[in-house]
Formats: C-alpha cells, sequence, structure tokens
C-alpha cells in the first residue's frame, strides 16, 4: 500500500490509499483536475471518498466526486452541509463500521467549527489500521492496535504569539485557529497517550503555512514517539504498510 499526497493544508487537502487495484481518497479539498492528476485519471480504482467535514479545504471537489460516480462517506450532518443529502451517493455514516472495496471504515467525532465533522479509522490488509484525524483541537479518544497514522500538527502557539506581538499576525485568526486545529503540542500529547508499539509511519498533516515549523515538528515528534515521521507536502508518495518492511 502506498499513500500518496495531493494537498494538503489550508490551500486543499486530498489523499489517496492506493494499491495496484483499489484507491480509497481521503479528503477532496483541492480542484478536480488536480485531483485527476494525481489519479493518473484512473477513476475507476477509486473505491469511495472520505470526507471529514464541509470546509472548502476538504470538500472543494465534492460535487466532482459524486459527479465521476464516485461513492462519497460522511457524517450526516457534513453530506447536509454540502446539499448532497438526496445524491444516491453520498453516504452518511455516523460511527458506524462500512466497507468500501477491501478497505474497513468507521469514523469518530472530533471538534472542530463545522456542522458535524468526523476522523477515521481504515483498516486494510496491505496498511492494516490507519488513523487519520485532522482539524480538530482535541481529541478523548484513545486507539488500539494502529500501524499507520496521518494526523494534524497545524500550529504552534509560541509562534502565533510572536507573529501578533510583532504585528503580523491577527488576534482573531489565532483564536479561531487554536479553538479548531491541533497544536503541535496537543498532537504529541495525543501519540504518547497511545500504544505505538506497532505503528510505523506518523505523517504530520495540515500545517499551517505561517504558524509551523516543518523540519522542529518533525524532530519534535520523533524524540517523544520514536517512530518514523514524515511532514505531507504535494506530491509525497511513502510506503505504507502493515509490516515494516
Amino acid at each position: 500500500m502506498r499513500l500518496k499526497v495531493i494537498g494538503t493544508g489550508s490551500s486543499g487537502n486530498c489523499y489517496l490509499l492506493e494499491n495496484e487495484t483499489e484507491c480509497l481518497m481521503i479528503e477532496c479539498g483541492i480542484r478536480w483536475k488536480k485531483i485527476l492528476e494525481g489519479l493518473e485519471f484512473n477513476t475507476k480504482k477509486v473505491t469511495a471518498c472520505l470526507l471529514t467535514h464541509e470546509h472548502i479545504d476538504h470538500a472543494r471537489a465534492a460535487k466532482d466526486i459524486l459527479g465521476a460516480g464516485i461513492d462519497l462517506y460522511s457524517s450526516y450532518g457534513t453530506i447536509k452541509a454540502i446539499g448532497m443529502e438526496r445524491h444516491h451517493r453520498a453516504h452518511g455514516v455516523d460511527n458506524q463500521p462500512f466497507r468500501v472495496g477491501n478497505f474497513k471504515v468507521m469514523t469518530f467525532d472530533v471538534k472542530h467549527d463545522a456542522a458535524d465533522p468526523v476522523g477515521f479509522l481504515i483498516e486494510h490488509e496491505e496498511c492494516g489500521l490507519v488513523l487519520f484525524l485532522t482539524d480538530t483541537y482535541y481529541v478523548p479518544y484513545k486507539f488500539e492496535g494502529l500501524h499507520n497514522i496521518l494526523v494534524e500538527a497545524n500550529f504552534d502557539r509560541d509562534i502565533m504569539d510572536r507573529r501578533l506581538f510583532e504585528g503580523s499576525g491577527n488576534g482573531f485568526v489565532r483564536g479561531r485557529v487554536m479553538e479548531s486545529h491541533m497544536s503541535i503540542e496537543t498532537c504529541k500529547d495525543m501519540l504518547v497517550a497511545n500504544d505505538l508499539s506497532q505503528v510505523n509511519n506518523i505523517v504530520l498533516i495540515h500545517l499551517s503555512s505561517t504558524n509551523s515549523h516543518e523540519r522542529r515538528f518533525i524532530e519534535e515528534v520523533k524524540d517523544v514517539t520514536g517512530k518514523t515521521v514524515t511532514a505531507a507536502r504535494a506530491g509525497l508518495v511513502i510506503d505504507f504498510n502493515k509490516a515494516p518492511y
């Protein structure tokens, strides 16, 4: 199994879990043309698209996804928020397991300023159990048996405070970010609170372009977890397997 990053961050998010025969899309927050290029124009391979919430940097291409004959799964609240509750390929799946192709998926609630945002637990025989967690300032759950993790590390509070003091930050935006996104500190706390003994990869996603420090975030997460840590960027492709080799 491979992880392929088509886009990440406030400019748009889209991630693919794929092998030679099938592909699971997570988020569709970039333009459809870019998604098609990332798929190498092979939409038949896509088993489904998972959507965490309705904000445009996650759901920009939702209507295109449905128009291409790809099933979209999210919470009932998100499906309603994007105006697709009557579409036969839009599925509301609140906290109940479901299967798309050879992927098993389960949603869970997260804390974000959206209608009904969720995170995902995704299982496949090749990649094992994958945690996908973004756009939340906190997660009250612990997860067992994880093999690969995609987790938001959006900002560093000290960077935001310094920018605000220097006059380059915005106080309103600062407050909104802190109440809706995950800081590097919270990200590290969440990771060490879970059993990471079987984890092969931790991928940091949705880093802020102004309030994060990619290299330092990677090193800090490596230090507290002892795992292979990568920061997502458009075009990144890495092995995302259950076994480390």
